[in-house]
């Protein structure tokens, strides 16, 4: 279970589930989470004053090596969803991300994602000094 005390950073996006992300009983098809996900990520960096494709021309690639998605509930067609994102301090290399996917009150989806940063190369390098400052 994480501690308060290693979030860097918390951002909340809203989701309308879109007929594509669905089977055809209505019900929000499993693999649409982790796109959710990265977008989630996605923002909360930008919210940082950078963007992955920044990062990227940089030379600095970021790697899911880790995804944990727990189902609680369906999400459901025309949907109105809060992901919650936090980022987590996890080291020189790695950033854990831990998210919440909620419909008002109810919790549909929990998960965790850690990440690595690579080079160009496909071998791990430190994270850019914007991503390692306790203060991003």
């Amino acid at each position: 279970m994480p501690l308060m005390a290693d979030i860097i950073r918390t951002g909340t996006m809203d989701i309308r589930v879109r007929y594509v992300d669905c089977d055809p009983m209505g019900v929000v098809h499993h693999s649409v989470y982790p796109v959710w996900l990265e977008m989630g990520r996605t923002e909360l960096l930008r919210e940082t004053g950078t963007t992955y494709r920044e990062m990227e021309e940089a030379g600095a690639l970021l790697a899911v090596i880790e995804l944990c998605v727990k189902y609680r509930q369906p999400a459901k067609y025309d949907d109105l969803l809060q992901l919650t994102t936090e980022w987590h301090d996890s080291g020189r290399v790695k950033i854990r991300h831990v998210y919440t996917l909620k419909r008002g009150d109810d919790v549909l989806a929990t998960a965790e994602t850690t990440l690595a940063c690579i080079g160009p190369d496909g071998r791990p390098q430190p994270l850019p000094e914007l991503l390692q400052s306790p203060n991003v």
